[in-house]
């Protein structure tokens, strides 16, 4: 199934049927995959409610298409290459064949643990193999996955069990991290104390800790696929059932779960990830991402898939043994296609050129960039110097919500700019906005950007709370959705992402709700009040900065506070959220009505000395001087 724009021509046309009928346009691509029952209605639609349903009454299993449908072409191909964290490690490989049995036998085991259709399962895994037959295994029979990032803490992991109420949890023992071990297996203990819905733990074994395990709770995987058939009936789904909850923070302290659909999602992963990477027959892809992370689940595990590509997985970081580990993976697989963010190759043009230098990179043929805008100093080292020239960078733009890419070039066939996205692919209805909700049509503008047609992959609900999903995405301006993000058109139409223009910090990649940040430092016995800003960070993109008002009357030093408010944050959402920067002040300037002006602390953390408008509206204007001139 080649769904391949071949040219710029090609995409202009497509781009323009798409805007004129998109229903046709979908409908067209919809039926190159295989459904058990045609839909009726392709696309049903109102961003007011919002109400979103695509393929209406097509029904389907997505591991049809993403295994099934290969094996008698693509039966003994590669489908994905595991190097492991350890580059003395022999790496493993599995066949469409093989993983199919895998999937099929791990499906049998959850039908047999009494996993139904529509039942949540949380899966909290590294980078391994089993993570995606764990993955595939509950779309075969019909169970809702929530994948949550192995650097969650278990707060954080109880949290996400509670909001889906999830029946039973995937995880392992341990992973490794470079020089490290993590042991997972305690922190979901620790979790499913407070998730009474958990009936069953699933343990694999991947770094031999002999974790203790509850008799009656916790089985081993090796345990409970042990005999089980290497065919499995797949479960029959309706275009619109529920594929996955994935948990994505926001700008209130709890995270929402967006769901995903089968039939939507399955159709624009499949096409987007073929023509932004222009992947051809025989091609090796390689996304770096955390299957955690939605990059993963559509750019690790449903986009090559059902477009039956190969594709690597990593189970180490960037920088094990060595800066020039990335590298070494992309020769030895011979990588044609590789996506990763913006901070990894900015940490990574810290260590020179000679790391790069020793390996043959002769194969890649696009390079990727995901998860926040790329900076045009690390956009020029990686199209020089990985790129050698000759690689188009592909800098993509989606979210969580969005399901896939929404702005980006493909590959060869399109202009790059550095620092901009590019266009909208088809389908895509791209539109800035200005304060009052018009429509800004001229070029060499900015303003927010919306989408005002809906596309297969978008969000549906945020799970349990639709009113949530409504008022974040659909209430800001009428008949749109909010991205949440500013951005520029140039003067050819491209765009050009600013930054978010809401309470969310991108770290990494990664968006944290400031208010989320704020509620685990508020947790901890120091401290009175916070407030949590985002601010330019030369590797991650955005860095984190926490003001604290901290109880006056206790005699810890300065330092132990902060690393007891910096332990607050790790344990209650991760050590990937923890601040950069944490000031103690001894109050926060606010309004007469109590508002904080995070506005103001915004460009102190910026490093602002000053211009900060007019203060003698706040409830005490000296505060400001005071956290300027403590600032860090």
């Amino acid at each position: 199934m080649d769904l391949r724009i071949k040219s710029y021509q090609e995409y202009k046309d497509n781009y323009a049927q798409s805007i004129e009928n998109p229903e046709e346009f979908w409908s067209v691509i919809a039926k190159k995959f295989t459904w058990k029952k045609q839909w009726k209605t392709t696309l049903e639609w109102n961003f007011n409610e919002p109400n979103i349903k695509w393929f209406q009454e097509g029904e389907l299993n997505i591991t049809e298409n993403l295994l099934d449908r290969h094996l008698e072409t693509k039966g003994e191909q590669v489908a994905f290459y595991w190097e492991a964290n350890d580059p003395s490690e022999v790496g493993k490989s599995i066949t469409y064949n093989e993983l199919y049995k895998e999937v099929c036998k791990f499906s049998n085991a959850l039908r047999q643990s009494g996993v139904k259709k529509g039942d949540r399962i949380c899966i909290y895994m590294p980078m391994v193999l089993e993570s995606v037959v764990a993955i595939l295994a509950c779309a075969r029979v019909g169970a809702i996955h929530s994948i949550i990032f192995a650097g969650f803490s278990s707060n954080a992991l109880a949290d996400r069990i509670n909001d889906a109420q999830a029946k039973l949890v995937i995880t392992s023992d341990g992973l490794n991290r470079g020089t490290k071990q993590v042991d997972l297996k305690s922190m979901v203990d620790v979790a499913v104390n407070s998730c009474s819905c958990i009936e069953k733990i699933i343990v694999l074994n991947c770094i031999n800790s002999n974790p203790p395990m509850q008799e009656g709770r916790d089985v081993w995987y090796n345990d409970i696929i042990k005999g089980q058939s290497t065919t499995c009936q797949p479960e029959i789904m309706n275009s619109e059932d529920m594929l996955f909850i994935l948990y994505t923070s926001g700008s209130t302290g709890k995270p929402k779960g967006v769901v995903h659909t089968c039939g939507g999602y399955m159709v624009y992963t499949a096409y987007s990830f073929q023509n932004v990477f222009q992947y051809e027959e025989g091609d090796v892809f390689w996304c770096t991402a955390d299957i955690g992370w939605i990059t993963g689940h559509s750019y690790i595990v449903y986009g090559p898939l059902l477009a039956g590509a190969t594709s690597v997985i990593f189970e180490g970081v960037p920088t094990y043994p060595d800066a020039g580990r990335f590298w070494q993976v992309c020769e030895k697989y011979n990588v044609n296609q590789f996506y990763t963010a913006p901070t990894a190759i900015r940490s990574l043009m810290a260590f020179g050129l000679d790391v790069v230098n020793k390996y043959d990179l002769s194969a890649l043929k696009v390079i990727g960039s995901v998860g926040e805008p790329i900076n045009e100093e690390a956009w020029n080292w990686y199209f020089e110097n990985i790129g050698k020239k000759n690689c188009p960078v592909v800098d993509t733009w989606w979210q969580t919500e969005t399901g896939g890419i929404m702005l980006s070039g493909l590959g060869k066939l399109s202009p790059m700019k550095p620092t901009h996205a590019g266009y909208p692919l088809p389908g895509i209805q791209m539109v800035l906005l200005d304060g009052d909700g018009t429509e800004i049509i001229e070029n060499q503008q900015e303003g927010y950007l919306c989408i005002k047609f809906p596309w297969p992959s978008m969000l549906r609900t945020t799970y349990g709370d639709h009113d949530r999903c409504k008022n974040v995405y659909f209430s800001n301006y009428d008949g749109y959705y909010f991205t949440g993000d500013g951005a520029k058109r140039d003067e050819n139409g491209m765009y050009r992402i600013i930054g978010r223009v809401d309470d969310v910090i991108n770290v990494s990649g990664h968006r944290f709700g400031t208010a989320e940040i704020e509620d685990a430092i508020n947790t901890n016995k120091f401290a009175l009040e916070s407030a949590v800003v985002g601010y330019p960070h030369d590797i991650k993109g955005q860095g984190i900065y926490a003001y604290v008002v901290v109880d006056g009357t206790n005699s810890a030093e300065q330092s132990q506070i902060i690393s007891s408010l910096t332990e607050s944050v790790s344990e209650g959402i991760g050590k990937i959220a923890k601040p950069d920067k944490i000031q103690l002040v001894t109050g926060l300037p606010k309004t007469r009505s109590g508002k904080i002006m995070r506005r103001i602390l915004r460009k102190i953390a910026e490093g602002e000395k000053s211009n900060f408008g007019d203060t003698s509206t706040l409830l005490d204007p000296t505060l400001v001087e005071d956290i300027v001139s403590n600032s860090l």
